[in-house]
This record gives C-alpha cells, structure tokens and sequence, in this order.
C-alpha cells in the first residue's frame, strides 16, 4: 500500500521535474538551517537530502520526494536543517509558484496535503 500511495505521488508531483529552477547542490552543504524564513520548498531531481533537527537526523528525501514545504505553507521559519547528503539537483519552488501549480493542479495541492499528513503520522508514531 505505502508503495502505492509513493507511485501515486511521485505521478502528481512528477509536474514539477519541468520547472526551470533548479539548483545544485555539492554533498554536505546546507539548503537551508533551522529558523531561517522559508521562501521555497524543494523537489529533488537527484540525490538525497537529510532533514536535521539540532544535529538529529530526522528523514532523509531522495529523488521525487519534497521538503522544505511546511514553513512555505504556514508562512512560517524553518523548523528544521536540510543538508545535502549526496550531490543533488533540486528544483526550487516559491511560494507565488506554488499558488499557480495549487490552482492549475487541483490534485497537486491534495498530494502536498498527503505528504504532511504522512509525515505528521511518522512523527506521531515514534
């Protein structure tokens, strides 16, 4: 089921393997560090990304995964620290951008839904 639910997702948030934002990153350098303001969340074209909290690994995202969304979407500061654990490729994702994909990709938004939830459930459980 869980692998389903993976497929079904990364078809969804496959839009956003054509944006034109990408960035690189070299492995160990920081996306961005915990408190930071968020002005995008990012989708991993390759590599892998690790998720930190004081230096404690919380997730690690690899390739068709998202990160960073929760602040984007609560118009929050960075809860977390993401570092590059590989070398990686990742397309940035601002919030004006986010908007449009929401409102010309109804199911785009359900799926982001459905990566917080997840995630809220995983955090729930240990």
């Amino acid at each position: 089921m869980q692998n389903e639910t993976a497929s079904a997702m990364n078809s969804v948030l496959s839009v956003l393997k054509n944006e034109k934002d990408i960035q690189s990153f070299a492995a160990g350098q920081k996306l961005f560090e915990k408190g930071e303001p968020a002005a995008c969340f990012f989708y991993i074209l390759e590599g892998q990304v690790d998720i930190q909290i004081d230096g404690r690994l919380i997730n690690s995202h690899g390739a068709g995964e998202v990160f960073g969304e929760m602040a984007l979407i609560a118009k929050g500061t960075r809860s977390a620290t993401a570092i590059a654990r590989t070398d990686c490729r990742a397309v940035s994702i601002g919030e004006r951008r986010f908007l449009f994909l929401v409102q010309q990709h109804p199911f785009f938004a359900l799926e982001m839904m459905r990566v917080l939830a997840e995630r809220l459930r995983r955090s729930s459980s240990t």
